[in-house]
């Protein structure tokens, strides 16, 4: 089961957080926990969050307080256009702890969260064609960390 949307705080409890090039402008971060399907079929408690940006002036409008509940979800999209044009590699697709990048067609997959009002908002994903870079580089990374057995102990 999904658990409500919790506004976080940052560790001076300011759940607004201004944006340090201009003031004027900054965030909310928000919360969820879901129940999720990995690629596998195999069911998992995740953790998602999601920035809500604007004016201050605006996100004062809300009236959320640091840990407070509020209705909602948090959602996921992927795209094949980038979400940030002056940082696209920010919001890429990486697959686990592998480092590679998920791509369909050789063309970056994009990821990003997203908190919506709408209970009926559905995740937006896209299935990555690059699956045998994915398990070669996890096999390299395994191999890599293979341990020898000592020669003290051989028999």
């Amino acid at each position: 089961m999904d658990t409500k949307v919790q506004v976080t705080a940052d560790k001076a409890g300011s759940v607004i957080i201004k944006s340090e090039s201009n003031p004027e402008f900054g965030h909310i971060r928000v919360e969820q926990t879901r129940m999720v399907l990995d690629d596998n079929g195999f069911a998992r408690r995740k953790k998602l969050s999601a920035l809500i940006a604007g004016t201050v002036e605006d996100l004062a409008g809300f009236g959320w307080g640091a840990n407070q509940l509020v209705d909602g979800k948090i959602i996921v999209k992927e795209s094949l256009t980038p979400f940030n044009k002056r940082e696209p590699g920010r919001d890429y697709k990486i697959a686990g702890d592998s480092g590679i990048v998920c791509s369909i067609e050789e063309q970056p997959i994009y990821r990003k969260h997203f908190y919506t009002f709408s209970a009926k908002a559905e995740d937006e994903t896209l299935e990555h064609d690059n699956g045998e870079a994915i398990q070669a580089a996890y096999a390299a990374s395994k191999a890599q960390g293979a341990i020898e057995p000592s020669k003290e102990f051989d028999l």
